[in-house]
């Protein structure tokens, strides 16, 4: 056959590079265009903050069709020079063999995070396996501090967390040489701004780690639009700030924390706005609780009523009101739930994010 020849010229950076659909936790998915550009800036602010090399190999066992395991498990790879070892599905003892065999980097998800926990607590060459990682990276959804520290505990390894989404790719990460702070996303990449914002759209100048806003963000890691939703496009744009929709907080230091989304999480009872997350984080610290998702639900006399889904621990029977002070202990009274549903599991989307519109 015919070898050689020259290679094609290199396209415009701002090519459409790929077309990615959201995940629809809140709404029906969106086709997300995302250039040539963005997602060599977003490879790019990653091996800035993760130190990652062409000496890395990355393991993960997560779906190929959304930004985490396309654009960072697999394009990352490809663009830094090293290698990817795919499972083809997660399995806790597949991912410990590839860490002891040379991998330095796992990417996952929460659910994942939680499983390769209980399997390290029954197998201790699993915990040893995850010890010798140079990186645990965790996204897609909020890490449980007590999962943070549960895997430090049986490991040594501290999880990073970082934030992103289809339409912004990497935004925010904990660094690789510096502190991992449990239940933060950490600070915004190389090339990324962010800015927190009330419901007018004033920006919010504050950084006490409680005061929370809208997260917008605009860099070079941007998408380019919708597939064929200019008026959507239009409708997520500020001034060329994305509105994310998710609510977060800023510490003096500049970690930011995030709430909840927006849409779902955004919770007005009694005169108050409380963030879901926060209540999720709260219920997670109590020993009889191994899942939550929390919600809003219409309240005659409140607005809102906060509403909390646990999955108990193996062997718990916690009570709603032993729930309810634990929350309001750890927090404040009018942010403990008021309505508690005990159920067998989550419904979650293959990210492992929680379906709250389907909550019954």
């Amino acid at each position: 056959g015919v070898r050689g020849g020259s290679l094609p010229a290199e396209p415009d950076p701002e090519a459409p590079a790929l077309v990615v659909y959201t995940s629809g936790t809140t709404g029906a998915p969106k086709g997300v265009l995302l250039s040539r550009r963005a997602v060599a800036a977003g490879i790019d602010a990653l091996a800035a903050a993760w130190e990652w090399t062409g000496a890395d190999v990355v393991v993960h066992a997560l779906p190929l069709f959304h930004v985490h395991g396309l654009v960072q498990g697999v394009l990352g790879p490809v663009r830094l020079g090293g290698a990817l070892r795919h499972p083809g599905r997660f399995d806790p003892a597949a991912v410990a063999r590839e860490l002891t065999g040379g991998a330095s980097m796992l990417f996952g998800v929460p659910t994942m995070y939680s499983r390769l926990a209980e399997a390290a607590e029954d197998d201790p060459a699993i915990a040893r396996a995850l010890g010798r990682a140079r990186l645990l990276v965790s996204g897609s959804a909020a890490l449980p501090a007590a999962l943070h520290e549960r895997i430090r505990v049986l490991t040594g390894q501290r999880v990073l967390e970082r934030y992103g989404m289809t339409e912004t790719l990497l935004t925010c990460s904990n660094p690789a040489d510096g502190e991992r702070r449990p239940g933060s996303v950490g600070l915004p990449v190389q090339g990324v701004e962010v800015r927190l914002v009330d419901e007018a759209g004033r920006i919010l100048d504050v950084r006490d780690d409680a005061t929370f806003g809208e997260l917008e963000v605009r860099g070079a890691t941007l998408f380019t639009g919708y597939l064929n939703r200019p008026e959507a496009t239009a409708e997520t744009m500020r001034g060329g700030w994305f509105r994310t929709g998710d609510l977060a907080t800023r510490s003096a230091d500049g970690y930011l924390r995030l709430v909840g989304r927006k849409a779902t999480d955004l919770i007005e009872s009694g005169g108050y706005k409380i963030g879901a997350g926060e209540i999720e984080n709260a219920l997670l610290e109590h020993p009889g609780v191994a899942e939550v998702a929390v919600a809003g639900r219409p309240d005659d006399d409140l607005g809102e009523r906060v509403v909390a889904w646990v999955v108990p621990a193996p062997g718990a029977h916690p009570g709603a009101e032993e729930l309810a002070e634990h929350v309001a202990g750890l927090l404040a009274p009018h942010k403990r739930p008021r309505t508690v549903h005990l159920v067998d599991e989550l419904p979650r989307n293959d990210m492992g994010k929680v379906l709250k519109r389907e909550l019954a």
